[in-house]
């Protein structure tokens, strides 16, 4: 008789290990890598800063990349954290920054998510005031990095083996971000 339990349990064991192995790998993180592009408005309002006389570009390409990780909570929820690096043109030197991910995953494996977290932008003071000889290291103490906490709303949708993206932000409300960008998934 023992032996014959024995064997049943080890036969459940052996049909219940796969499907175990199967429900674990739904639970794990997901990795996304990949390169992004976009448009940063910095929407510097001339008319509350002394700025008359001069070609004010307010805003900028950025060319990067993120990373991201996403937790299942459920089903169809999930949390998450991403990291973020661009170079920029005109009046941006560079942008970089970290976000947390709320967010909804359809069944056809495409996310619909919330995102808050921090952004530093570099600014290029000469091409943002329309200096293009302005030197930045003649004024040892301008600082042209800011920073302040970011909101946004993105969506990432799959498409064979990578994952195509677009994210709207905004940073403290001041200034609007959108970004397009694929992805490979780990």
């Amino acid at each position: 008789m023992k032996k014959i339990a024995f064997a049943s349990l080890a036969a459940m064991g052996a049909i219940a290990l796969p499907a175990a192995a199967q429900a674990q790998d739904s639970n794990q993180p997901e990795v996304t890598i990949g390169a992004s592009v976009g448009l940063h408005d910095l929407a510097v309002d001339v008319e509350d800063a002394d700025l008359d006389g001069f070609d004010v570009d307010e805003s900028g390409e950025i060319f990067g990349g993120f990373a991201a990780v996403d937790f299942p909570l459920g089903t169809n929820l999930f949390a998450g954290v991403e990291g973020n690096a661009h170079f920029g043109s005109g009046p941006i030197d560079a942008e970089y920054g970290a976000s947390a991910r709320l967010g909804f995953r359809t069944d056809g494996g495409a996310k619909i998510y919330a995102r808050g977290g921090y952004q530093w932008v570099d600014l290029d003071a000469g091409n943002l005031i329309g200096v293009p000889d302005f030197d930045e290291s003649d004024f040892p103490n301008l600082d042209t990095t800011a920073g302040d906490y970011l909101v946004g709303v993105g969506v990432e949708v799959p498409v064979s083996s990578v994952v195509l993206r677009a994210n709207v932000d905004t940073i403290a409300f001041d200034t609007l971000r959108g970004t397009v960008g694929v992805g490979f998934k780990f």
